[in-house]
């Protein structure tokens, strides 16, 4: 069954991420090689981690084809947050050896000089354009396609920028200054970035995987669509979780009992349209309940 425009295009940004990611490790070993810099290896700690981020978006939006199985009729979105979860640990894990490895730069009383400034200025040049090439096509990809994962995935590479120039200036200060040592405090605030995104990461994860309910601004919005859709007299028992990026939605309207089923079918089932609208990313389930009198 040939696969829908949208989920080609989504695919598509997904590959170019994966590749994208792929190439920057590549490169940045090699940049790490030839100049022994820690903000090179902070760069390439923050692309190792895009790496995974973009293999889990990937995997995130293949997933998103399936239907529902018998054995996953909620579909398979939690082994999203089971991986973030383990990305979060790995970020951490770099963050702090990174950490480590510039503090000891710092207060030692001859630090390592660095080498090959110019290559390791190409190299992280090549990857800024890089990086821009992909987040052009990211955000081309997010305005037709409106995917909240494609969408993700670009935010992230736009906040890699700043490593990857930050590693730049401290190449650069090396080679005409001869301050080695920019290099280890422009990896200490790399490595902090990391930290932090590590952090929120583990988090929204953990969160998702304890059922924790949707943004209040989502569960308001849908409140009111509720609350102002005709035939509705009332609504109770709203109830959201998130697994993964989807959010699971339950509602229970109170519509006039003297309905046939046909209408009290028809009201909910356009309710249930319009929230998927407002909110592509929810499963919806509406219970029909009689008013009180």
């Amino acid at each position: 069954m040939p696969l829908p425009d949208v989920t080609r295009l989504n695919l598509s940004a997904g590959l170019a991420s994966v590749g994208v990611a792929g190439l920057l490790v590549m490169l940045k070993l090699w940049a790490l090689g030839e100049t022994g810099a820690l903000s090179v290896a902070a760069s390439l700690a923050d692309s190792a981690m895009d790496l995974m981020v973009s293999l889990g978006a990937m995997a995130a939006i293949l997933y998103a084809a399936r239907p529902p199985d018998e054995d996953h009729v909620f579909g398979h979105n939690s082994a999203e947050d089971l991986a973030a979860l383990g990305q979060s640990l790995f970020i951490l894990i770099s963050a702090g050896v990174i950490t480590w490895a510039a503090v000891t730069r710092l207060i030692t009383a001859q630090p390592e000089r660095l080498t090959a400034e110019g290559s390791g200025i190409m190299a992280m040049t090549l990857s800024i354009l890089l990086t821009l090439a992909l987040i052009v096509w990211q955000t081309r990809v997010a305005q037709r396609t409106g995917n909240k994962v494609v969408k993700a995935d670009r935010l992230h590479y736009l906040g890699d920028l700043l490593p990857n120039l930050g590693a730049i200036a401290s190449l650069w200060a090396s080679s005409r200054f001869g301050l080695i040592q920019i290099d280890s405090i422009m990896a200490l605030a790399a490595a902090g970035m990391l930290a932090i995104g590590a952090l929120k990461i583990g988090r929204s994860a953990w969160d998702a995987l304890m059922d924790r309910a949707a943004d209040p601004e989502v569960i308001d919005g849908i409140a009111t669509l509720a609350r102002n859709w005709p035939g509705v007299h009332g609504f109770h028992d709203l109830k959201t979780r998130m697994a993964g990026s989807k959010i699971f939605v339950h509602l229970h309207i109170e519509l006039d009992g003297d309905l046939t089923l046909r209408e009290a079918h028809d009201i909910g089932a356009g309710l249930r349209r319009t929230i998927l609208l407002a909110y592509p990313q929810t499963d919806v389930i509406i219970h029909k309940d009689v008013a009180g009198r």
